[in-house]
Parts: C-alpha cells; sequence; structure tokens
C-alpha cells in the first residue's frame, strides 16, 4: 500500500509501499439482479435506487476521466463533477456511482438529466458515489462492501455539492422499498455487506423496482398526426437469444422538441425492411411503421408486461447512449 501524507496545501499526497498495484484503466461495472422482493436480513445494507447514468470515475495526479459503464469518456459531459473529483484528497482513485439530475425534491430523474444534458446546464447534476475500488496504489476489491464504504466516506469528507456518498440505510428492506416507492423514487439497492467487488451480474447486488422500467431496442417509429417530422409512436423491441423481439409501442413521454429530436436521428437509421424476422400482426395493419436500424436504446417506463410480451401503457424516458443495443434483454426477476 501507500502511506497517505499531506502536503503544504493540505491535499493528501502519497508515498508507496510494499503491495502497490497500478490504477486500471477501466474495471467492469458489478451490476444488480432484479427481484420482487428486497432482503430481510441484516446481512445486507440498502441504497436509494438512483434514475441517471452509471459512472466510474477515475483520477490519477489530479486527472480525471469520467468513464461510462461499457467504459466510454464522457469527462467533458459533466465538467463540474470532474472538477470535484480531482479536488479529493487522493492520488489516485477508481470510484463508481450514478450520475443524476435532481428535481426540486431531491428525487433523480432519468428525463432531467436528459434534458440538461441538452441545454448544458450542470447546477441540478449531482455524482453520487457509493464504492471504491482502487485507493493510492491499493486494490480494495477484494475488502468487505462495508470497509469499502467506509474508506470512500472518509476519502469525501465534507458533504460537495457535485459529489456525494450514497449513504447505507439499515432499515429492513421491505419497508424501506415501500417508503422509497411512497416518495416517488425509483426503487432500492440491496449489497450484501460482507462481499467483495464482483464485476458483472452476479447476487451479491439485488435491485427492487417501485414500476416496470427498463431499456428497450427501437426497431420503426410512426410520424405524428400533428407534425409530419416528429415522431408520434416508437415500435420497440428487446433482443432474446440473438433474436430481436417485438414488444409493443410507446406514444406518451416526449415533448414535441424531444419528439422532432428522435424523427431526425431515426430518419437517418431508416430502412426498408422489417428488422423481426417477420413483422408483428400488430404492426401490419398501422399506418406505417418506418422500420430502422435496431440500434438506438431508450428506457421505459410501463405497467408490466401482456402474456404475448408486450409492454403495457409504455411511457419514453429518453436515450441511452450508454449501452449497446445487443445487450438488451427483457428483464425478469430471479
Amino acid at each position: 500500500m501507500r502511506r497517505a501524507v499531506k502536503s503544504k496545501t493540505g491535499k493528501r499526497k502519497t508515498k508507496r509501499r510494499s503491495g502497490h498495484t497500478a490504477l486500471p484503466g477501466f474495471v467492469e461495472p458489478a451490476l444488480a439482479t432484479l427481484v420482487d422482493k428486497p432482503p430481510d436480513s441484516d446481512r445486507w445494507i440498502h441504497e436509494i435506487k438512483f434514475d441517471g447514468y452509471r459512472i466510474q470515475a477515475r483520477l490519477e495526479h489530479g486527472k480525471v476521466k469520467l468513464l461510462t459503464r461499457k467504459g466510454l469518456d464522457w469527462t467533458a459531459k459533466f465538467p463540474t463533477v470532474a472538477e470535484a473529483i480531482a479536488k479529493l484528497p487522493a492520488d489516485s482513485a477508481l470510484i463508481d456511482g450514478e450520475l443524476v439530475s435532481e428535481d426540486a425534491k431531491g428525487i433523480s430523474r432519468f428525463s432531467l438529466l436528459q434534458q440538461d444534458l441538452k441545454a448544458g446546464r450542470h447546477d441540478r447534476m449531482v455524482f453520487y458515489v457509493f464504492d471504491l475500488m482502487h485507493l493510492d496504489g491499493a486494490d480494495l476489491k477484494p475488502l468487505p462492501l462495508r470497509e469499502r464504504k467506509a474508506a470512500l466516506a472518509k476519502v469525501l469528507g465534507r458533504r460537495r455539492a457535485a459529489v456525494r456518498l450514497s449513504e447505507s440505510l439499515t432499515e429492513r428492506g421491505p419497508a424501506l422499498l415501500k417508503h422509497a416507492c411512497k416518495m416517488g423514487l425509483e426503487g432500492i439497492v440491496s449489497k450484501l455487506a460482507d462481499a467483495p467487488y464482483r464485476s458483472g451480474r452476479g447476487h451479491d447486488w439485488l435491485k427492487s423496482k417501485c414500476s416496470d422500467r427498463q431499456e428497450l431496442v427501437v426497431a420503426g417509429f410512426a410520424a405524428s398526426t400533428a407534425d409530419a417530422h416528429a415522431v408520434g409512436a416508437l415500435v420497440l423491441a428487446f433482443y432474446d437469444r440473438g433474436k430481436l423481439r417485438y414488444a409493443g409501442r410507446t406514444g406518451t413521454g416526449f415533448t414535441h422538441e424531444t419528439a422532432r429530436a428522435l424523427y431526425r436521428a431515426l430518419k437517418a437509421r431508416e430502412r426498408k425492411a422489417s428488422p423481426f424476422d417477420s413483422v408483428p400482426k400488430e404492426e401490419r395493419g398501422r399506418r406505417g411503421p418506418i422500420w430502422v436500424e435496431p440500434n438506438m436504446v431508450v428506457e421505459v417506463d410501463f405497467h408490466g408486461w401482456t402474456h404475448g410480451g408486450r409492454v403495457r401503457q409504455a411511457s419514453f424516458q429518453g436515450v441511452r447512449e450508454d449501452k449497446p443495443a445487443r445487450q438488451v434483454v427483457r428483464e425478469t426477476t430471479k
């Protein structure tokens, strides 16, 4: 490890000790598995499920990179967060968290984050951090979660506007989820307190949602009846064992500006033939749709699935640029 000392400026510097490990360029993030109910045991800690972009912050000698869950460099999109990370009292660190925009009630909204990114607005953006994988030459991934979070809280120190700790909630999981849903939150994430950091989707982290919400692929669209250059509805799909499956439509959740932006983006992806093996029966008698290359991912809120695998009362929430379309599958509880 390295021994931490303070410079004349007060920022912690480090001296190398044996056991030093180089800061990784990127670590595949740990992902939560969807469950019907959160665990009800003191082996677990719980956190609020945020509604934004998963971000890995990489700090090295004062330089910061903000990476998406697939390793894309999005530092330029979030300058205030990058500046706050650069000021942390560490020489090197790898921090896991979720970047969100909060409304007036302090609730994160993905649609709000989309608006802020488009407008170049940063005052509502917050990076909620919940894990510390590497610090000043030490690989913390093998340590229990509670120790990693304690180390993270120490690094963060005082409350900062742009970077905040995702607090560990000790209330029982089922009661906490009920409370979160009443507050209008997306849900909670439950994590084994003694587990190491494991990349990929597993059962150390479990997510419980207040509503059915997930990413879906856009396979086509219908133009608005009020504006021929705006989207009126999106044809939705997901992948199942490598094949594109029809999931229904959504025709709500767009502002007029968003509907026009979607039209431009999807028109550039237009293709003559359906991307499905055969045209879904629901689409055969309808006006349109205009088929597109299935490479745009959107987040959709809905009220369950029909027996035929269609989403009920789906509402568009925003475009997701951080996830490849081929990885979008129907989420099911374990």
